[in-house]
This record gives structure tokens, C-alpha cells and sequence, in this order.
């Protein structure tokens, strides 16, 4: 059966012997992992790099000719 009438109306199975998970369990569950541990702090760390070398540029005038 391809439509599912055979199970459809069927009640939805509540374990006798185990409490039902809170909203927030199963939340966490399907969210999203941390697959790039690390990699915010990397990006800061580059941006602060950044920041700092070009704090210490001197920049010269460009003429105009």
C-alpha cells in the first residue's frame, strides 16, 4: 500500500516503559553539530592579525601627477 491507509488511522505508540523526550530533547537531537570545532576562533584570531598589522602600516600619500 503506497498510501498508508492501512496504518494511518492507527494511534501514535507511546513506550509503556519509557518517558516521552521534552520538545527541547528532541531539539537538541536534530540541531546542528559543531562539524568546524575551532574555526570561529581561527577567524578571529586572523581578523585580529589583521587589525594589528594594519594598525602599524604607514601609509604614504599617493601624488597626483
Amino acid at each position: 500500500m503506497k498510501d498508508y491507509s492501512d496504518i494511518i488511522d492507527h494511534p501514535h505508540y507511546k513506550s509503556p516503559t519509557r518517558p516521552a523526550m521534552s520538545m527541547e530533547g528532541r531539539a537538541a537531537q536534530f540541531a546542528p553539530f559543531a562539524a568546524l570545532t575551532g574555526y570561529d576562533e581561527a577567524i578571529m584570531q586572523t581578523a585580529r592579525q589583521v587589525m594589528e598589522t594594519a594598525d602599524q602600516t604607514v601609509y604614504e600619500p599617493v601624488s597626483e601627477d
